[in-house]
């Protein structure tokens, strides 16, 4: 498993995140100026949310989700090690070493190799 040292505390949106399941229709909206990668996705809930464009079907409008996919970020201070599990759309699946899961930017990471990680 890769492990990461966070270079700049990230926190999550002051929102609810969303979980998209495969199969669930949805509408897309506008593309992140930031993260191009990700799309405004609104859910049947009236709930909304950034996804990465990738797991639909379509890039706009009414549209199919290819695959689950839960928008909730891992809040992480500088200097905290995580370890990595996948990335997406520059960001990666992360868990802490209280074993809370959640998605945080690579821009705020540096990924350890195994000289810097003593677990390996």
């Amino acid at each position: 498993m890769k492990h990461a040292l966070v270079i700049a505390t990230h926190r999550a949106p002051d929102r609810p995140s969303i979980r998209v399941e495969h199969g669930d229709t949805v509408t897309l909206g506008e593309r992140d100026a930031d993260w191009p990668q990700f799309v405004w996705t609104d859910l049947a809930t009236g709930l909304g949310g950034w996804v990465p464009a990738i797991l639909f079907d379509r890039d706009s409008g009414e549209a199919t989700a290819l695959r689950s996919y839960d928008t909730h970020e891992l809040d992480a201070d500088q200097g905290e090690r995580i370890a990595l599990h996948h990335e997406l759309a520059d960001w990666w699946w992360a868990e802490n070493n209280h074993g809370t899961c959640g998605w945080i930017p690579a821009r705020v990471l540096r990924i350890l190799d195994d000289s810097d990680n003593p677990e390996t």
